[in-house]
């Protein structure tokens, strides 16, 4: 079943997900990914790093494609056929449990007939394991299992078990015909360890889905961009698992750049990432995504002190080690699982974590555990700071100067938080490490440099003073964005850092992340018209 869903770039994927897991579905209304029952569970659909498992819904015959979401993560792919077009909506249903997922697609003829194949091949292990106990029940329901999983499909009575040409591997298939105006609702429910429960019928799991992402996205109104804002927010809700866990990423084995053996495992909580989202969030208002993320970095940190990992698990377990699948992976990547940051230590995690429990803390939503929590990392800041880290960008350790200055920051922030006398011996640690920052990381020039041993400059080092560790006026704060500006863009994009002699884009691509950072930064200044330009780009 290959054949029906080959390898895209990225771009043209849509994203559906209920919190506990997600789907990529490509152009040809394929199922690329998706692992049950959790993030980092092994693949049910695994044809994206070259496995085995789909679930499309094709039109036959020539066919353009496109499509567009509606509310939150609710999908819907296009068609424009040879007799008209058609549509398939499709969705995770919600609410949602940790061990059971429904799928749900509604395919409708928008404008003269359709004819859609429709072929459901679900394995386990990505891809390894085929369906087995393929049976269809008296009310046309299809039960099967693949390893653990097990699942019921309604909706498509007249499919078929189908062999493939290899492997002897049974799929069900169907051939679809809808007259203008027709639709057909087919609900995929995976269960885990069990008969799946039966679902409500699919006119009440899509009026719950709808409700569902109503309740869970603000309005954001007074933003510069709403629609786009409340889009990125129903994403950050959509990766946020029931324990609090954000994970940074719904795919594993995706080469930053190709061939260049830089293909990780996202799949897992990362803190830094968990506190960027809070802060963001509290810059609109103290949203449930707010609480989450300072209840579940809380959690670690009371748990692991100044030993705090920069990953883990949406359950707050270590993040398994490195291996290989052997599958072929996605063009130019690997088929790496599991990530070896759980071998690294990330000062600026603890800064982070002051960040964002002082956003919480200034909407009266940091709880006595949360200031528990202040301690531990405030402890953590002193007892390691002096010691070489992994750094923002998770690359070889050194003391670097953005690892120490948004601990700082952190410290400047909480404090804020706490009376004078209270908050005294924090300032004075921020001093410190301010003070040691500039006698060792200064550059000739003025600003900040990326560590004692490393005079380049790097994007990361915008973010002190954005998170206010420094004046927007301050001279080093100036000369920094300055030098951002002229050594680490192109064309309106920005890059993390310069990694080698070559020009900026030849090692590797600009970061998204960076040029908002830009904005932030000349926004602060009062630069207006840069910060927008940099924005719109």
């Amino acid at each position: 079943m290959t054949e029906l869903s080959p390898p895209h770039v990225l771009r043209e994927y849509a994203l559906l997900a209920d919190g506990e897991r997600g789907v990529l579905v490509g152009p040809h209304g394929d199922f690329a990914w998706m692992c049950f029952p959790r993030w980092d569970s092994a693949a049910s659909f695994a044809s994206l790093i070259g496995g085995g498992g789909v679930y499309a819904v094709t039109p036959t015959g020539r066919h353009t494609w496109g499509g567009y979401y509606e509310l939150g993560l609710i999908w819907r792919s296009r068609w424009v056929t040879e007799a008209g077009a058609v549509e398939s909506r499709e969705a995770l249903a919600l609410p949602t449990r940790s061990d059971r997922a429904v799928i749900l697609r509604r395919v409708t003829a928008v404008r003269g007939p359709a004819q859609v194949r429709i072929v459901l091949d679900l394995r386990a292990d990505y891809g390894q394991t085929a369906a087995t106990h393929l049976r269809q029940h008296d009310d046309g329901a299809w039960v099967g299992r693949a390893g653990n999983t097990h699942m019921a499909w309604t909706g498509a009575p007249q499919a078929r078990p189908h062999t493939a040409h290899r492997g002897g591997v049974r799929a069900l298939e169907l051939i679809l015909d809808l007259d203008e105006g027709e639709s057909r609702d087919l609900v995929l429910v995976l269960q885990q360890d069990g008969a799946p429960e039966p679902a409500p019928d699919a006119e009440r799991l899509w009026s719950g889905t709808e409700a569902a992402w109503t309740e869970r996205i603000p309005e954001l109104e007074g933003t510069l961009a709403q629609r786009d804002a409340r889009h990125s927010y129903a994403v950050l809700q959509g990766l946020t698992s029931l324990g609090g866990g954000m994970v940074a990423a719904a795919t594993m084995a995706l080469p930053e750049r190709a061939r260049q053996g830089r293909s990780y495992d996202y799949r897992y909580v990362w803190i830094r990432d968990q506190c960027l989202t809070g802060q963001a969030v509290a810059k609109a208002g103290p949203y449930p995504l707010l609480d989450r993320a300072t209840d579940f970095v809380t959690a670690r940190l009371l748990a692991d002190g100044p030993d705090l990992v920069p990953a883990y698990t949406i359950d707050g377990e270590p993040v398994p080690p490195e291996r290989h699948l052997q599958l072929p992976g996605y063009p130019g990547g690997t088929d790496v699982v599991g990530n070896w940051v759980n071998q690294q230590f990330q000062l600026d995690a603890f800064g982070e974590a002051l960040l964002l429990f002082a956003a919480a803390a200034g909407h009266d939503h940091l709880d006595a555990d949360g200031w528990r929590a202040v301690e531990t990392a405030i402890a953590a800041i002193e007892q390691r700071w002096r010691e070489p880290d992994a750094g923002i960008w998770e690359i070889d350790p050194d003391h670097w100067t953005h690892s120490r200055l948004i601990c700082a920051a952190g410290l400047r922030a909480i404090s804020a938080h706490q009376p004078a006398g209270r908050a005294a011996g924090w300032e004075a640690l921020a001093d410190a490490i301010t003070a040691q920052s500039s006698r060792e990381a200064l550059h000739p020039s003025g600003r900040w440099q990326r560590s004692p041993t490393d005079p380049r400059v790097d994007a990361a080092l915008l973010l002190p003073a954005i998170r206010g560790g420094f004046a927007a006026d301050d001279p080093r704060t100036v000369a920094t964005l300055r030098a951002v500006q002229d050594e680490l863009t192109v064309d309106g994009y920005c890059y993390r850092f310069r990694p080698d002699e070559r020009p900026l884009g030849e090692a590797e691509g600009a970061f998204l992340l960076c040029g908002f950072l830009m904005a932030l930064a000349y926004g602060q200044q009062g630069d207006h018209v840069r910060a927008a330009r940099w924005f719109e780009r």
